[in-house]
């Protein structure tokens, strides 16, 4: 029998407590198989319940079974929502025609509105050639130049290395640009043309592939992408290297600076005041006298002698 929405929810959150809580394979396995027999995939469904994102995380698990059953339930899933899609799915089944796309940027249509051409459905070209128009996908969902545009530059930055099919990727294509739209929009404000331009940025980095396999997945939505700060944006791997960098910067900046003296004998050849501050060092022979380093406090005219 197929579980509701509020099934599902109490599934996912126990399915989150046993992660956390370092449960058994076997408890695991067991609720991931009531989620594989009782889940009816919609789109509508898995993000209201987020369940697709909780399962989707299993596919790293150490132990094999566990990995692959969650990978067995995500693809398929995947695929149940294509064909909701291309069919029109949930559409059809409330017996209500597609919405038309909206004109001039008055409103925004939604991914699921979205009608790929029949060439999209496919991957013809090697992961690192893919472009919207080497895969043929139909990016004109709005009308408006600017959006579509804009629509066009996430599917490329999405589709990068990526073997998902070119619907997948253009219903997050067009899924973040509706986002961004919405959070900065309308298309004339500079703030949305550079959340674009940024984002895009983000997605071609190749120190950071993980970003785009999250997005196209959706373990990050549309409306998180949009909102990520820029630190949020970055890897694991980059922040790390920061941390690393402001840590050793930190530790040097704390190390005791040699005491420096202040002498009332010195003499500054720029402004004639004698606050001077001095440190010795033997820079010559050891026969030889100290140099000394030093710096007015009036002028800050640095010399040595």
């Amino acid at each position: 029998m197929a579980m509701d929405a509020k099934e599902i929810e109490a599934k996912a959150k126990a399915l989150g407590k046993a992660a956390t809580s370092n449960e058994s394979s076997a408890v695991i396995l067991g609720l991931l198989k009531e989620i594989q027999t009782g889940v009816r995939a919609t789109e509508d469904l898995l993000r209201q319940t987020r369940i697709g994102i909780i399962v989707n995380k299993f596919k790293q698990s150490k132990t094999p079974e566990v990995a692959r059953l969650s990978s067995e339930i995500v693809s398929k899933w995947r695929t149940e929502v294509n064909k909701q899609k291309q069919g029109g799915g949930t559409a059809a089944s409330r017996g209500s025609s597609s919405p038309r796309p909206a004109q001039n940027g008055t409103g925004a249509s939604t991914p699921a509105a979205a009608t790929p051409s029949d060439k999209a459905s496919k991957l013809s070209v090697p992961p690192d050639k893919r472009t919207w128009k080497a895969d043929g996908a139909e990016i004109n969902h709005t009308g408006n130049r600017v959006r579509d545009s804009c629509t066009g530059l996430m599917y490329d930055g999405l589709c990068v290395g990526s073997t998902e099919s070119p619907k997948v990727v253009l219903s997050r294509a067009i899924a973040v640009e509706v986002s961004a739209y919405k959070y900065l929009g309308p298309e004339t404000k500079e703030e949305y043309r550079t959340k674009i331009r940024s984002l895009f940025q983000n997605l071609k980095n190749k120190s950071n592939p993980k970003l785009r396999v999250r997005v196209v997945e959706g373990e990050i939505t549309s409306d998180q992408f949009v909102r990520m700060t820029h630190d949020e944006l970055r890897s694991v791997e980059q922040r790390e290297a920061d941390a690393k960098i402001q840590k050793e910067n930190m530790d040097k900046a704390m190390v005791a600076q040699q005491e420096r003296s202040i002498s009332k004998s010195l003499q500054c050849g720029k402004c004639g005041q004698r606050k001077v501050t001095y440190t010795e060092a033997q820079t010559r022979a050891a026969d030889e006298p100290m140099t000394l380093f030093c710096t007015c406090l009036n002028c800050g005219k640095s010399w040595r002698q």
